[in-house]
């Protein structure tokens, strides 16, 4: 195999701003461009004929490369009219590619022995071979599983934590025979990992993964790239370094080195530079043609071309482009990256996780700070699911609101309408306000119904014209946080595609503003809950409740509930008691001590005046607790069986029907749906994933042990006030109390571990207990859960924290207990590995 093809047209977005004037793969690397690095790989193993293909600032590439002869090899270009995915992109250039050919990506560093690869694909037949490598955290990959003989049986793109069944991942490297392109159309939007693939695996075509050793690093996001640098200075990474070795330091002939300056850790050096007396170098890479003067600090930075750095400048772990000027006496703190020709005032100081753009100019001993000071959190991922979390007035404050809000904006377009709603939290209304003037600034206009719950929000997102909601509350979860929620059109979630995109536009920062006369307007629409009402009502049996007459207690939480829920118990004939029955936006974030308090309050109500129900609606008004006359407070994973009952009673002619759950729900669940003709489907433990499954024909219920339940004939998200009234509808329906229906339950016992897991061994883990459970039952939904013998576990990867959950089930709390512990110790076990 004498051919390649060098993917070669990436835009480098969330590179900027050291990609700004650079396609992504000219981005120097040990000071010479990521591509070259690739070149000389193929170079090594005897594969000389190139054919690059390019799309974004084509003409950097072609004028460095030319022919390719200056490096050795020949090298051909083909650039695409249109964006048509990477597989289209390469069958755009079948013309040039009539044999068995490699696909490399031009921006990558990895050093894999593409002989032993090609030595595999002819061994095994195939007519395309995907290279995979183990990755420490292989969410942002795909992911590719194999047989032992390395027939790939599954792929699982851009997933979960709970679907990273293997840390083994696509490496992007592909070896295919030529009459693969005929699989993939021609001048349509195509892609390897999303649609060839797939199609070949379906088709049964010889699809095999090589698990190459070695390294190999994407360079996908800025903090990659120093860390890539950092693994070539240490020698992780067989890869050329020019320049003369001098103890630890690769010098060029050209450099000029005082005398007096001191060089520590490993130090590359261009051609033609500079370093004054008594300056510092260590653990840094120096372009061709920089100065650096007198006294000069630095250490793990990475310097392009052509820089001054004057006397006296202290520069730590960051990055700066070429044709940049650095005062004397400047600091540069870390995390830094300054694009070309910026120009730093002398005395200046620049602080962490500071961003400067083309051609700016910092003014003499003048200090910046980025508009995020706090943002290291989200230097890895903005979001989690459609939501980003973050302390209020720290990480959340004005500056994120305004930037997140015209990110936000640029991806729905200028000139669409947003719809955006709050709690009564002050946090939250600076935050929205915030995200507001963001939105604003490109073009969005906002119709804002201020203070409105989210599931309400939802509702007036599917009545109304706009194209996409945000929704801001004090985090229900974490005192002192902010959550903002993004909404689709049609009041779902954004998926994890479009919050990509959103993520990609922030970190980028590279925002499109409106001109002053496109500006988007905000309107305040009348807030009306009339419609909302009208369909709460039609969706009930409002005389069946009546007829019962409850006596009810509910605890508001201090939340936006109790602005409308004692009207509809009122119209319901039921009589209650509110308890925090106010809006307080101090006290909606309880702590364990004082959610546990107002639990006591609450049952020591119920006992006093013998109230048959009491209830806990969460200030977001999506979850509920439930107490009955005795005090007793039910669990809400027995919740879910106790609602899932009900139905099940009450809904028998509606059957065949099916009632979704999620993965963690116990067996409780089938054990009772086996005595109706209902089919019981298990989904991903998160409300985007119960929203999602009312989308399935014939599901008339959703039940999610966080005590979130949905109910599509109302609509297709979490609402804890029709929640709590569905329950009272069933309850007089099936004339039964809360503690009969419990009595009528099976009883399963489910134990919970939570192991301490770094994030870089989740998908080790993942791995093992998927080579573990391989000859057992198991259901891979959400994490890895197995049945044996009437027990079983689910082994579930924490999304947020660095964690690993272990969730048995048994009929005996010891039994549960025993196997709960027992996985705990196969998991410790398999993270050391």
């Amino acid at each position: 195999m004498n051919k390649a093809v060098i993917m070669a047209g990436g835009f480098g977005t969330r590179l900027r701003p050291i990609t700004s004037n650079l396609p992504k793969p000219m981005v120097p690397m040990l000071n010479v461009p990521m591509m070259e690095h690739i070149v000389n790989l193929l170079k090594k193993h005897d594969i000389g004929n190139v054919v690059s293909l390019l799309y974004y600032q084509p003409e950097k590439i072609t004028g460095y490369f030319g022919s390719g002869s200056a490096f050795g090899i020949s090298m051909d270009y083909m650039q695409a009219q249109a964006d048509f995915g990477t597989a289209g992109a390469v069958r755009y250039a079948a013309e040039k590619l009539g044999e068995r050919f490699i696909i490399i990506s031009g921006d990558v560093l990895t050093d894999f022995d593409l002989t032993a690869a090609l030595r595999f694909h002819e061994e095994r037949g195939a007519k395309a071979t995907i290279v995979l490598t183990k990755a420490q955290n292989p969410l942002q990959f795909g992911i590719v599983m194999t047989a032992e003989d390395g027939r790939i049986t599954r792929f699982l793109e851009k997933p979960s934590w709970g679907e990273v069944f293997s840390d083994t991942i696509n490496t992007g490297i592909y070896i295919l025979e030529p009459e693969v392109l005929d699989l993939i159309p021609y001048e349509k939007e195509f892609d390897f990992s999303k649609d060839l693939f797939p199609l070949m695996l379906r088709e049964g075509m010889p699809l095999f993964g090589f698990v190459a050793e070695g390294y190999w690093a994407d360079i996908g996001n800025l903090n990659q790239y120093q860390e890539a640098h950092n693994d070539a200075l240490a020698g992780k990474v067989n890869a050329v370094i020019k320049g003369e070795l001098r103890g630890d330091a690769h010098i060029a002939a050209s450099a000029t080195v005082h005398p007096t300056a001191r060089l520590e850790g490993k130090v590359l050096i261009g051609d033609n530079v500079e370093i004054g007396a008594h300056a510092e170098l260590r653990n840094s890479v120096i372009g061709s043609g920089v100065q650096i003067g007198p006294g000069a600090r630095l250490a793990g930075s990475v310097i392009w071309d052509r820089v001054s750095i004057g006397s006296c400048a202290e520069l730590t772990d960051c990055v700066v482009c070429n044709d940049s000027r650095i005062g004397g006496n400047v600091t540069i703190a870390e995390n830094v990256f300054i694009a070309d020709h910026c120009v730093i005032g002398e005395g200046a100081a620049l602080r962490s996780n500071i961003k400067l753009w083309p051609n700016k100019e910092v003014e003499t001993r003048s200090i910046v700070s980025r508009s995020m000071v706090h943002e290291e959190k989200w230097l890895r991922e903005l979001f989690s699911n459609a939501r980003v979390t973050g302390i209020s007035n720290v990480e959340m404050n004005p500056e994120f609101g305004a930037k997140f809000g015209a990110a936000l904006g640029n991806f729905l377009g200028s000139g669409t309408t947003v719809l955006a709603s709050r709690d009564a939290n002050t946090a939250s209304r600076m935050v929205k306000r915030a995200i507001t003037t963001g939105l604003m600034s490109v073009g969005v206009n906002v119709s804002d119904v201020q203070d409105m719950p989210l599931p309400l929000s939802r509702q007036r997102l599917v009545s109304g014209k706009a194209v996409g909601g945000i929704h801001v509350r004090h985090s229900p979860n974490l005192r002192d946080h902010i959550d903002i929620i993004l909404l689709n059109a049609d009041g779902r979630d954004l998926s994890s595609s479009q919050t990509k995109k959103i993520e990609r536009l922030f970190f980028g920062e590279d925002i499109k503003r409106a001109a002053s006369a496109n500006i988007g307007a905000i309107q305040y629409p009348e807030r009306t809950y009339e419609a909302y009402l009208q369909r709460f009502r039609q969706s009930l049996n409002t005389e069946a409740i009546r007829q019962r007459r409850f006596n009810i207690v509910i605890d508001y939480s201090f939340g936006m509930a109790a602005m409308l829920f004692p009207r509809i118990l009122g119209e319901l004939g039921c009589h209650a008691i509110g308890l925090n029955s106010y809006v307080d936006a101090g006290q909606v974030a309880r702590s364990a001590t004082e959610l546990q308090s107002a639990q006591e309050q609450l049952s020591g109500v119920m006992q006093s005046l013998k109230y048959e129900l009491g209830f806990m609606i969460e200030p977001s008004i999506e979850k509920i607790a439930l107490v009955d006359h005795t005090g007793t407070w039910y669990p809400s994973i027995r919740l879910v069986s106790i609602i899932t009952k009900l139905f099940l009673l009450t809904h028998r002619d509606r059957e065949p029907y099916k009632i979704a759950v999620p993965v963690s729900a116990t067996q409780e669940i089938d054990l009772m749906a086996a005595d109706h003709d209902v089919e019981i489907v298990r989904v991903k433990n998160s409300h985007a994933a119960m929203m999602d499954s009312t989308l399935i024909d014939g599901v008339l219920y959703a039940g999610g042990t966080r005590a979130g339940f949905i109910f599509p004939d109302f609509f297709f998200a979490a609402d804890s006030m029709f929640a709590a009234a569905k329950l009272l509808e069933m309850l007089a329906l099936a004339n039964m109390s809360v503690a009969e229906v419990d009595a009528s339950i099976p009883r399963r016992r489910q134990v919970k571990r939570e192991i301490p897991c770094p994030w870089e061994r989740k998908g080790t883990i993942m791995r093992h207990a998927m080579e573990h459970s391989e000859s057992l039952e198991r259901q891979l939904i959400d994490g890895v859960k197995i049945f044996e013998d009437q027990r079983s576990v689910l082994l579930l990867p924490d999304r947020e924290k660095a964690v690993f959950h272990v969730i048995a089930e048994a009929d005996t709390v010891e039994g549960a207990e025993d196997y709960a512990d027992s996985y705990a110790r196969l998991v410790e076990q398999w993270r050391e590995q």
